[in-house]
Formats: structure tokens, C-alpha cells, sequence
């Protein structure tokens, strides 16, 4: 008869071959992932006689920093980068605050055609932006809001909201209700328990959210390209790509220079909000 204690390991062994797969393929496509990020770094720093040769090579010997001097060289780089800011910034900020506050009322209180409002957030996702483009500039024009960046926040925050709100309904609906109603019992008014209680329980889905909001505005080009059409001071980043694109040859060192600088807040963001990413991700899996 065999031992209890075999059994685990004869269980081990077996699954072991399964595992060691599984991590290989993660491997794998973390690599491939992360392949086009490290060529986009790589053409950033090659001179240009190697970022426009016909045999291109996965290292170079003479790193350069000319391509990023020619980025930040360009007029107004900073004021484009500031706008790219203060556009994502505000969405991720006030689309935070308003699905919390939505979420809160579709979860908490019972009113008609709630199913039918949440089944619409569902719809709304389902939309192409393309399709919307061209509505939204004749709606931007008749609201005075061509070539400001209003033209690229509300566009943004009305498209990130019902993901948003989506997915902070599951973490406000893990709060248990007894506990509003334990801080009820305490004299805590309904305002107090939504900021002190339940906002630092649902923050994580914030988080989740947030990463999402942000990364898509920080990178938009056509909402940039259809509503900011003749004040070039009202430009993102993406917008000032263009520049380096050129009718008789492109600058691609120039191109993937700014494009590196591009991908640095948006790092940065990702590392200020990864715990709480992680555990707001889990979160919503479990819901």
C-alpha cells in the first residue's frame, strides 16, 4: 500500500511538464509583446545611417541621442505635452468621480429602466469610435468647441464613462449593505460613508479604470486630427508626430524618439497605480 505522502509528489510530477509549459508560452508572448516597445526604443537611439539602412540589426554599437534632441528641438513640444496632460488628466479625474457616483446610484437605489440604462453602457461600448467621429465634429462645432481642448475631453470622458461605470458596479456591490447601515447607526450621513467608507473600498476599481482612461487619451490621434483643425497651440503629442513625417522621407529616428517620450508617463502612470491595478483587476474577475 502506498503512503499518503507519495501521492503529492507523484501529482507534482505530473503537472510539473503542464506548468513548465504554461510559463514558457507566457514567456513567449511577454516577449513578443514587448519585442515592437524595445525595437521602438532601440531606432530611438540609432544614428540615422542605421535606422535607415537596409540590413537592420537588433543592437547598436553607436548610440546616439541626436533623434531626441531633434524632438525636443521643435517648437512648442513642451505646450504639446502640457495639453496631452491636461486632457488626460481631466478625464481620468472627473470620469473617476462620475462613474463612482453613477455606479453608487445604479447599485444602491431602484429606479425604471435601470437594466435598460446599464444595457446601454454595454451598447454604447459596442459603437466604433470611427463611426462617431464625424457626429461628434458637427456637435463640436455647433457647441463653439472646435480647435479647444474641450473638443478632445468630452468626447473622452463620454466614452470612458460606461466602461467605467461597468465595472465599478461589481465593487460597489461587494460592500455589504449592513455596513451603510452600521454607519448610519453611527450618525455617518449618507455624504460621509460615500467619501470616508465606501470610496477608499472601491478605490482599486478606480485604479483599474483609471489606467484605461488615461492610456486611451494620451494616446488619441483622430479626435486630435478631426476637432483641432487651425490652432496648432491646442495640439497633443500625437499631433506633433506629423512633423516628422515627411512628403520626400520620414524621419523615423525623430519618429520613434518621440514616440519613446510618449510612452513614458503613461509608465509612469502604470507604476504609481500597479498595486492598486492589480488588486482592482482581481477584484472585477471575481465579480
Amino acid at each position: 500500500m502506498r503512503s499518503p505522502r507519495t501521492r503529492p509528489r507523484n501529482r507534482l510530477r505530473i503537472r510539473r511538464p503542464g506548468r513548465l509549459a504554461a510559463e514558457a508560452a507566457a514567456v513567449l508572448i511577454a516577449a513578443l509583446v514587448a519585442f515592437p516597445l524595445y525595437w521602438m526604443v532601440l531606432s530611438a537611439f540609432k544614428p540615422a545611417s542605421e535606422v535607415q539602412s537596409t540590413e537592420p540589426r537588433p543592437w547598436t554599437l553607436a548610440p546616439s541621442l541626436d533623434a531626441f534632441r531633434r524632438v525636443f528641438a521643435q517648437q512648442d513640444f513642451g505646450r504639446y505635452f502640457l495639453n496631452s496632460l491636461i486632457v488626460a488628466g481631466t478625464v481620468v479625474v472627473a470620469s473617476a468621480l462620475i462613474a463612482f457616483l453613477a455606479a453608487v446610484a445604479v447599485t444602491r437605489f431602484r429606479f425604471r429602466f435601470r437594466t435598460t440604462l446599464l444595457i446601454m453602457f454595454l451598447v454604447a461600448q459596442m459603437v466604433p469610435v470611427e463611426a462617431l467621429t464625424i457626429p461628434l465634429f458637427f456637435l463640436m462645432r455647433d457647441f463653439g468647441q472646435l480647435n479647444t481642448l474641450g473638443s478632445l475631453i468630452l468626447p473622452h470622458l463620454a466614452f470612458s464613462l460606461p466602461f467605467a461605470i461597468w465595472m465599478l458596479r461589481g465593487f460597489v456591490k461587494a460592500v455589504p449593505e449592513a455596513l451603510e447601515e452600521q454607519a448610519a447607526i453611527d450618525g455617518a450621513s449618507r455624504a460621509r460613508f460615500l467619501w470616508r467608507i465606501l470610496f477608499p473600498l472601491v478605490f482599486p476599481g478606480l485604479a483599474a479604470t483609471s489606467v484605461f482612461s488615461f492610456i486611451s487619451t494620451w494616446n488619441d490621434f483622430l479626435f486630435a486630427k478631426s476637432f483641432l483643425i487651425s490652432d496648432v497651440s491646442q495640439s497633443t503629442l500625437p499631433m506633433a508626430l506629423l512633423v516628422f513625417f515627411k512628403p520626400d522621407e520620414n524621419d523615423w529616428g525623430g519618429i520613434m524618439a518621440a514616440s519613446t517620450v510618449m510612452t513614458v508617463p503613461v509608465l509612469v502612470f502604470f507604476v504609481l497605480v500597479q498595486r492598486r491595478l492589480v488588486s482592482g483587476l482581481g477584484g472585477a474577475v471575481k465579480d
